[in-house]
């Protein structure tokens, strides 16, 4: 059973993407309809395919309502707010990183809570901290941000796998979420500030058949 510090991780996690999805919605202009779609599909995105994947249903959202209500009304907030930073794009960005690093340590410990395998939790935990990320860009017209150049699902992976391992070394698990989370920030705002990347294909002209 999830505790109370994982519930109040998870809750501000949702929050935080809800957030991002509306300041998308912001840069597309839409109304307080769209703002609320895509503030709420990006908060629960995740943990939903999380949740289905894993077999835990209903999914946390349909368990507890609560969370669509706070999707909703930060949402909502964020439709009179959202002129106010200067610039909201760089804002997203910094939120979905903090959402991001939250979302893949609290889906690893979820998964591992179900009994998943270590390997499962480390990719649930990526599932959870990207795929709400992709549907509110998809949904917003936007690139996805796995298909940036950026690091991003490497963040995930690095938080996730932190958390996952130390976990297994029997290092408090409040410490195992703290490193997981920390090390994923700091990855994803460290590829925002000085737009780190790994190595890409190149393509090379193919050898003749013998």
């Amino acid at each position: 059973m999830i505790d109370i510090l994982t519930f109040w991780l998870d809750w501000f996690g949702v929050a935080v993407f809800a957030i991002t999805g509306a300041l998308a919605a912001s840069r597309k202009q839409m109304d307080l309809v769209g703002f609320i779609l895509l503030g709420t599909v990006t908060g629960i995105g995740g943990g939903s395919v999380r949740d289905a994947l894993l077999g835990n249903v209903p999914v946390f959202w349909v368990a507890d309502p609560r969370y669509l209500l706070t999707c909703c009304i930060v949402s909502s907030v964020t439709f009179f707010l959202a002129h106010i930073p200067q610039s909201r794009y760089a804002l997203l960005l910094r939120l979905d990183a903090v959402g991001l690093a939250l979302f893949a340590v609290i889906g690893a410990e979820t998964a591992l809570l179900a009994g998943a395998d270590p390997v499962v939790a480390i990719a649930m935990g990526v599932v959870t901290a990207t795929f709400g990320g992709i549907i509110r860009d998809v949904l917003a017209g936007e690139s996805p941000a796995v298909l940036r150049q950026e690091i991003y699902v490497t963040a995930a992976l690095l938080g996730a796998s932190l958390f996952v391992t130390l976990q297994s070394f029997g290092v408090e698990r409040s410490i195992a979420l703290f490193v997981g989370f920390a090390a994923a920030l700091a990855l994803r705002l460290g590829a925002l500030q000085w737009h780190w990347s790994l190595p890409r294909y190149r393509p090379r002209p193919g050898r003749p058949i013998p």
